[in-house]
């Protein structure tokens, strides 16, 4: 694989949305030598299974699989994402925030555990959601230039970052629910941390609105339990 080459992965159903994020990944300061490279995937039947294809679809180290409504805000995103993970190989997959212990119904934000920051709309109003942090640093792992990381369980799938290819489980997971906690756990199962890094400020917006949770959402639930906390 191309170890100068990052790649932004996003399943893309409105074009505008996925226009302002392509804007801002755009704006992000590239480190010298490195490429950054845009693959979007339409059509998908699921988030799993977009991502796969998105996967195939490049030869990028670095993959950063991200929602079409979320802005990164942090300019040095690269630099820092490049230098956590080619100083931790040990690190396999990186979110904005995340649990570190999962509770037995799998739902990581239902945890009393949580770490990280994104200003998101999950209310239907913007607003810094924020858990540890700078304050924080105490406890967190070291990188190089001063970031800091802290362990988890599973990491929210808004933005989650990898230095190694596994399949996304479109196999169990066909639909929009629990992808992400699946391929954390799948990580982990590798022997690969989970890890989110501290943040002074939040290095991403998701701009999500208010979420709405019923059948499918719970039918992914029990499947997640099933396959990864033998419930």
């Amino acid at each position: 694989m191309n170890e100068r080459k990052i790649a932004f992965i996003t399943c893309v159903n409105d074009p505008e949305l996925y226009a302002e994020a392509t804007a801002f990944i755009r704006a992000l300061d590239v480190p010298d030598g490195c490429e950054a490279e845009l693959v979007p995937v339409e059509g998908a039947a699921g988030m799993a299974q977009g991502y796969n294809a998105g996967m195939r679809r490049t030869d990028a180290k670095y993959k950063v699989y991200l929602h079409q409504d979320v802005l990164i805000l942090h300019r040095r995103f690269l630099h820092d994402l490049l230098a956590l993970f080619r100083s931790r190989p040990d690190i396999g997959l990186v979110g904005m925030i995340g649990a570190k212990t999962l509770p037995p119904g799998g739902v990581w934000w239902e945890s009393s555990d949580l770490y990280g920051k994104v200003y998101e709309s999950h209310t239907g109003r913007l607003e810094l959601l924020s858990f540890g942090g700078a304050g924080e640093e105490s406890r967190a792992e070291a990188a190089p230039q001063r970031i800091r990381t802290e362990k988890v369980a599973v990491a929210d799938g808004f933005l989650l970052a990898t230095q190694a290819d596994l399949p996304w489980r479109e196999d169990l997971f066909p639909g929009w629910h629990f992808y992400d906690a699946s391929q954390c756990m799948e990580f982990r199962k590798k022997g690969l941390k989970v890890a989110v890094p501290c943040q002074r400020e939040p290095w991403c917006l998701h701009d999500c609105g208010p979420v709405r949770t019923g059948y499918a959402f719970a039918e992914a639930r029990e499947r997640f339990c099933r396959t990864y906390m033998g419930a």
